[in-house]
C-alpha cells in the first residue's frame, strides 16, 4: 500500500511540475489546433447545453474555457493546486474544484457529461477506479468521453528500449503511464457500468510527432505541414497501428437523450 501511495504522490507532483513550466495561453493555442478541433467536433454532439459537464484532470483549463466559449456549462476538477490557482487568475469566474478523480467530492448522477483528456492512464493501479466514480457522477442517460494512449507501433517500440536500458515501467518524468488497445478500453469502460457508443482513432499526426525532426514544427506540441499530410493518409490507411491515442464516447443507461446533433 505504501508503495502505490508513493506512486501516486509522485505522479501528483509530477503534474504539479509539468503545469508549473506550462501557460494558459499556449494550452489555447493547442486546443486549436486541426487534430484537437477533429476530436472536439466528434464528442461535442453528445454534449447537452442544459446539462453541467465536468473535466476531470482539468489542468490549465483549456478545455473548460473552451466549452463554456461554445456556450456549454462546464466545470474542472485537478490534484494539481498550481494548475487551479493559474486558472483562477486568468479567468476569475471559472468553476474549478480541488479534488482526486478517485473520489470525486461531487454528489451521484449531477452531471450530463464526465470529461477525461489523457489522464487516467497515469495511475498505477489502472482506471477501474476512476471509471467507477465517473460512472457514479454521471446522470442517467449521460456520457463518459475519454482520450487514452493508444500502443501503436512507436509507443511499443519505446517501451522496448526502456525496458532494456532501466526494466521500469516509470516514464522519464517520473510517473506511470499505460496506453491501452482499443479492445482493453472498451473492456474497462463496460465494467464501469457504460455502454461504448463510439471508438475512433485520434490524432496520428502526432504520434509521427514523437518521432521530432522533419515532423515538428516550432510552437507548442506543434506538428509539421508534413506531419499533418501523412497523418491524415495513415488515418485513413492505417488508423490503429499509428494512433496515438483513442476516443470513447460511453453512455450510462438510463433515460433516453435525444440523438447526437450536428455540432456548432
Amino acid at each position: 500500500m505504501t508503495a502505490k501511495k508513493d506512486i501516486y504522490e509522485s505522479t501528483r507532483a509530477a503534474w504539479e511540475d509539468i503545469w508549473a513550466g506550462a501557460s494558459i495561453e499556449a494550452e489555447l493555442e493547442a486546443i486549436n489546433y486541426a487534430r484537437s478541433q477533429e476530436t472536439i467536433r466528434a464528442y461535442l454532439p453528445f454534449l447537452s447545453r442544459e446539462d453541467l459537464h465536468l473535466e476531470a484532470g482539468s489542468g490549465m483549463s483549456a478545455v473548460v474555457i473552451t466549452l463554456r466559449e461554445h456556450g456549454y456549462k462546464a466545470q474542472g476538477l485537478d490534484y494539481a493546486f498550481n494548475a487551479l490557482r493559474d486558472s483562477r487568475q486568468y479567468d476569475p469566474s471559472l468553476p474549478l474544484s480541488a479534488g482526486d478523480v478517485h473520489h470525486l467530492p461531487f454528489p451521484d448522477d449531477c452531471f450530463g457529461s464526465y470529461l477525461s483528456f489523457g489522464v487516467l492512464e497515469h495511475f498505477e493501479h489502472g482506471m477501474l477506479p476512476a471509471l467507477l466514480e465517473a460512472h457514479r457522477v454521471v446522470k442517467p442517460g449521460g456520457v463518459l468521453i475519454l482520450t487514452i494512449p493508444y500502443p501503436n507501433l512507436l509507443h511499443r517500440a519505446l517501451q522496448i528500449r526502456r525496458k532494456l536500458q532501466r526494466g521500469a515501467a516509470l516514464t522519464d518524468e517520473g510517473f506511470y503511464e499505460s496506453a491501452y488497445t482499443r479492445r482493453e478500453l472498451e473492456d474497462l469502460v463496460s465494467a464501469a457500468g457504460f455502454e461504448v457508443a463510439l471508438a475512433q482513432a485520434t490524432s496520428h499526426e502526432f504520434t509521427l510527432w514523437g518521432l521530432g525532426g522533419v515532423f515538428r514544427a516550432p510552437g507548442y506540441y506543434r506538428t509539421s505541414a508534413l506531419a499533418t499530410a501523412l497523418g491524415g493518409m495513415l488515418k485513413r490507411l492505417l488508423p490503429w497501428p499509428f494512433n496515438f491515442s483513442t476516443l470513447i464516447v460511453a453512455r450510462k443507461p438510463g433515460a433516453a437523450r435525444a440523438a447526437p446533433r450536428a455540432s456548432d
